[in-house]
């Protein structure tokens, strides 16, 4: 590198002598390295605290798949129900059905894996389709997974109280209630927090997991049944004159099968709840969900052919499966509470990927931006708390009755299912990734799947309910898409990206509205004196007065003359003793004066003084004067409304 002569002048000689301030600068560089150390100290120890209510895998497992978990005690039987059309042959094809979910299983949770590396802020469906597959499609998505999660927190709900007053008939009138406590408990939990609730659902779950899989473990040793006194006394449910096994057959039993999928997509959607590295810990729970959910229906699947079981009516083929294989004892009632306690709290996993997903829609502005707020512990809780009022409202209507509500459940996670790998089929065509060819043949195999059983369910249940779900998807979509117009015009108005004009000064008129001389009339002045140029303050006098009207407004007067307060006090007449009608034709009057370049106003503003009480229980003693004024002048006029609160 050659060096300039100029350079070398520019550089002073090294003599080895220390100039004037070298240890000053010194100093103030080592106070700036410690004052970034403790900059970085802090932000470390907030980081840390931030990561707290994130989610850990296991964390994740507990919190997240808890649907998928306990679909395990009702996809079976959904197999078994429809085979049992075709008599004990139809039953020989179990094993085949599942398998086939199985591998839909499996490709989902591939599927699922590289959605959460390729869009890491959450999302699911909808973020692959609003990449790729346009904003409709987008929106159709996220429509489907609102409707999904709702319908899972009612059936999973009523489906662990069925449960329960199937074990204890007392408490069968009461179910709505009982669903309606349910729910209450879900959702105070998830207002803790989902790592809160995570550390709540993962002993349940793991009792759970190990329960079934130790009936597959045992009853895989068993050449025989070690009991059947949970079906004893019931009939069977084998149809008296079977139908032959044909393709439409096999294919309504993969679709019912398929509720089993219901909860696979919920890791995808809940990225932004896992502990950095948050991509990493979420792919390890989606694969951890993928082969516990496939090693149980494929467990339970062999059992039932191995046992030959038939569907019976008043008991569970999970319950049969349990007396078969653990017997009659006290492990098969460990299965049949932990298969209550589950299912109950199998609602976690909306609460966990339903308030994500409406951050993200707000975020867009197709929901209002309240549900983009965090509260404490990291909760999303207006979204929270919609999940929970209108589950609310599906449990009272359905009246606690979960077969009303599970026809209804697999269809819209079917149709965000087929979206979302439509959509990664795209991504890995623009991507041109290594192996994207095979990555693209897995995800198009997978829509080719999800796509015929979304048909094959819409169909076989439309007039069972589904229809309902026909209708809303739509009207969803239409609402998402009215708010993101309401928000366009409001954007348009506030010139949103734009770089604002000058500035203009304005001349402003407050005007303050008195009713007595108070402690509250001085402060409500003074705060209107820094506020405008001008301050009028207005009272409304009766056109005709009684004694005690004419004595309280001469009284008004007296003390304002004696205060002088150098703020001009307007009477405005009304012969109906009204407050805000008056005061409204006064603004207006006001407002159609001059402007302000020929002595009138830019601006009027109003300005209400009110008490706002220190305990809750006090407001009951306010006169709501100030509501009403409120009220009045924000329909009636174009004033700028203004509420001073003094505590007191």
């Amino acid at each position: 590198m050659s060096v300039t002569p100029d350079a070398v002048q520019a550089e002073p000689p090294h003599t080895g002598a220390v100039e004037p301030g070298a240890h000053d600068a010194d100093a103030h560089d080592a106070d700036a390295h410690d004052a970034d150390a403790h900059d970085a100290d802090i932000h470390e120890a907030a980081d840390r605290a931030h990561d707290r209510d994130k989610l850990t895998a296991l964390g994740g497992l507990a919190a997240l798949s808890l649907d998928a978990m306990a679909s395990v005690a009702y996809g079976p039987e959904s197999i078994v129900l429809v085979l049992a059309a075709a008599g004990s042959y139809g039953l020989g094809f179990t094993l085949p059905v599942t398998a086939a979910i199985a591998l839909l299983l499996a490709v989902l949770t591939a599927s699922y894996r590289q959605v959460i590396a390729a869009f890491p802020d959450g999302g699911g469906s909808y973020a692959v389709a609003k990449t790729h597959l346009g904003r409709r499609t987008a929106l159709t998505a996220a429509a489907s997974l609102v409707i999904d999660y709702i319908l899972n927190v009612a059936v999973s709900v009523t489906a662990g109280v069925a449960a329960l007053t199937s074990a204890f008939p007392s408490l069968y009138p009461d179910r709505v209630w009982l669903c309606l406590g349910v729910l209450v408990l879900v959702t105070a939990v998830n207002l803790r927090g989902i790592a809160e609730s995570a550390r709540w659902f993962m002993l349940p779950t793991a009792v759970f997991v190990l329960s079934i899989m130790a009936i597959i473990l045992i009853g895989l040793f068993r050449s025989t049944p070690a009991s059947t006194a949970a079906a004893a006394g019931h009939a069977s449910a084998l149809a008296a004159n079977a139908t032959s096994v044909g393709a439409l057959l096999l294919l309504k039993a993969f679709a019912s099968g398929c509720s089993a999928l219901t909860g696979v997509e919920a890791v995808a959607n809940a990225v932004p709840s896992f502990r950095a590295p948050r991509v990493k810990r979420a792919q390890h729970t989606e694969v951890a969900l993928g082969a516990v959910l496939g090693v149980m229906l494929i467990g339970l699947a062999v059992l039932i052919g191995r046992f030959h079981l038939q569907p019976v009516a008043g008991v569970t083929v999970l319950a049969q499966l349990a007396d078969a294989s653990l017997g009659h004892g006290f492990g098969f009632y460990v299965v049949q509470f932990a298969t209550v306690i589950l299912l109950a709290l199998a609602a976690n996993t909306s609460f966990g990927g339903l308030p994500v997903l409406m951050r993200l829609l707000a975020r867009d502005n197709h929901l209002p931006h309240v549900f983009a707020l965090r509260a404490d512990h990291q909760v999303h809780r207006h979204g929270v708390l919609f999940l929970a009022v209108v589950s609310a409202g599906l449990l009272v209507a359905s009246g606690g009755d979960v077969n009303s509500l599970v026809p209804l459940f697999s269809i819209g996670v079917f149709v965000g299912f087929t979206i979302c790998q439509i959509g990664m089929v795209k991504h890995w065509w623009l991507c041109r990734c290594p192996g994207w060819r095979g990555k693209a043949a897995l995800n198009g195999f997978g829509a080719l799947l999800t796509g015929v059983a979304t048909l094959v369910v819409t169909g076989t249940k439309f007039t069972e309910g589904a229809w309902g779900i026909v209708v809303a998807l739509p009207l969803l979509v239409l609402l998402f898409e009215l708010v993101h117009r309401a928000y366009a015009r409001i954007g348009e108005r506030l010139e949103l990206g734009r770089i604002p004009g000058p500035l203009t000064p304005q001349r402003s008129l407050v005007v303050v509205p008195v009713h007595s001389l108070t402690r509250m009339t001085r402060e409500a002045l003074s705060a209107a004196l820094s506020l405008g140029d001008e301050v009028l303050a207005v009272t409304v006098v009766p056109t005709e007065p009684d004694a005690e009207d004419r004595q309280s407004a001469e009284a008004l007067r007296r003390d304002w003359e004696l205060w002088q307060p150098g703020v001009p006090l307007v009477e405005v007449r009304d012969a109906h003793r009204r407050l805000g009608r008056p005061l409204v034709g006064f603004v207006n009057g006001l407002a159609e004066q001059p402007r302000a370049e020929d002595g009138g106003f830019d601006r009027i503003t109003v300005l209400i003084a009110e008490v706002e009480p220190v305990h809750f229980w006090q407001r009951a003693l306010q006169n709501q004067r100030g509501v009403l004024m409120d009220r009045a002048l924000r329909r009636g006029t174009d004033a700028v409304v203004c509420r001073l609160r003094l505590r007191m």
